[in-house]
């Protein structure tokens, strides 16, 4: 699986600077990193993934193949759009000279065509845009989830990132957390993309206490430094089943096309049947209540 995993993610990937970037269980309340705020008790339990073997950190790739069992509306085939916000680190000399790293044209558009979605943001994208974090985190349409604080790889040679080493992996991924609450986000998801999607037993086990589920994807974009719009429209299109799960990103200087892929892709997929669907639906539907 982690080599399959790894063959997507080379089609996606940003390179050393910046990457542009199912196991089933019983729905249970998150249990959050003790950084992020706890669930309020009036919330609906977010569905997660029950732990891997041996108490492993649990891997989500992709929803149920069939269509949904609901009549009407909530039924039909699901596919989750999710879209890595990613900056690393040490590129805030990069944003201050007017390189940018965020899309609010992407975020519009998803708006306005009422598509729900998850965005797996580092910490260092929160804290360089604030006021955009919290906006989406706000949007009951979207969910905002952990995709570490650095974006630094969790395990060695994944495609020239940084790592981060094991003993500091859980702090990492709870600055983000931290850094999510500065910003004004409400209610960050116990979900985790790895950065470049790298992991192994090492990483699933040091993550294990932090009671995240693991989000990876069954279909890569290929928008990371794209140019042919129709191109990454293609490779979306050809690649989605029902339950997937496709890896876009939200970052302009890097993903610069995605917009105008949604835009494509959005209606083309409507027809053939899907419904959009956020992260934590797919998971829900995993586990059979959906």
């Amino acid at each position: 699986m982690i080599s399959l995993v790894r063959r997507a993610a080379a089609l996606c990937v940003l390179g050393a600077a910046l990457t542009a970037c199912g196991t089933t269980g019983t729905e249970v309340a998150p249990r959050p990193a003790p950084s992020a705020p706890a669930p309020s008790p009036s919330r609906t339990p977010t569905p997660t993934l029950a732990p891997g073997p041996a108490g492993l950190t649990p891997v989500f790739e992709h929803g149920p193949r069939t269509g949904g069992t609901k009549a009407g509306a909530e039924g039909g085939k699901l596919v989750a759009l999710t879209f890595d916000a990613d900056m690393t680190a040490d590129q805030g000399p990069r944003a201050a000279s007017g390189e940018r790293f965020d899309n609010p044209g992407l975020i519009a558009a998803l708006r306005e065509l009422k598509v729900p979605a998850t965005v797996f943001m580092t910490g260092r994208w929160a804290e360089e845009y604030p006021d955009e974090a919290r906006s989406i985190g706000r949007d009951p349409r979207f969910e905002i989830a952990n995709h570490s604080y650095s974006h630094y790889a969790y395990t060695d040679d994944c495609y020239g990132l940084p790592t981060v080493s094991g003993d500091r992996m859980r702090s990492d991924l709870e600055r983000a957390y931290t850094a999510f609450e500065k910003a004004g986000v409400p209610h960050p998801m116990p979900y985790f993309r790895f950065p470049g999607g790298c992991y192994d037993k090492a990483a699933l086990e040091e993550l294990s206490a932090t009671g995240v589920t693991a989000v990876q994807w069954d279909v890569v974009s290929g928008d990371a430094f794209a140019t042919d719009a129709d191109a990454v429209t293609r490779q979306v299109l050809d690649g989605v089943r029902p339950g997937s799960v496709v890896v876009m990103h939200c970052t302009r200087s890097a993903a610069p096309v995605t917009e105008e892929v949604v835009r494509a892709v959005v209606p083309q997929l409507r027809r053939q049947g899907y419904r959009f669907a956020k992260v934590s639906e797919l998971i829900g539907a995993a586990n059979g209540h959906a």
